[in-house]
């Protein structure tokens, strides 16, 4: 499989990397706000879902997360302190803010934690950026009733 590396400009856009990094695992400590570059980033475990059901085994990648033109950092449900703690990353979505482009890309992470990034606009990477390694778990969600 070739490596993944996608960019994000419309909410369109964002559901296509959403997908791709749902279930991603990574620690507190991998996270990082460039206040200067205005540059969010995330480094974390992805799990290989867009080979489908043609794969033979369940595969991850490490991949990083750059969100772009951040205003602001906030988080609920995280404790910043405990930078080994480990996430999982469930999906990205955008909030419309007052005034488009603007508004707030929210990192929705299991345990209801989040990670909101007020943004001036949709300007999202993610990137491979090593191979891949064989897993004997496939992430599963339990449906509601």
């Amino acid at each position: 499989m070739d490596s993944l590396k996608l960019i994000a400009l419309d909410e369109t856009d964002l559901a296509v990397i959403s997908a791709c990094l749902q279930d991603a695992v990574f620690k507190t400590g991998d996270t990082a706000f460039l206040g200067k570059d205005r540059t969010f980033t995330l480094e974390g475990n992805r799990f290989v879902w867009e080979e489908g059901k043609a794969r033979k085994a369940f595969e991850r990648r490490r991949a990083v997360l750059a969100v772009k033109q951040v205003q602001a950092v906030r988080s609920r449900g995280i404790d910043l302190k405990d930078t080994g703690a480990v996430h999982s990353l469930l999906a990205l979505t955008f909030v419309p803010g007052e005034e488009a482009p603007a508004g707030a890309i929210e990192l929705v992470l299991s345990g209801d934690a989040v990670i909101r990034l007020d943004v001036d606009c949709i300007e999202v990477q993610v990137t491979d950026i090593g191979g891949g390694w064989e897993t004997k778990f496939k992430p599963r969600h339990p449906v509601a009733s």
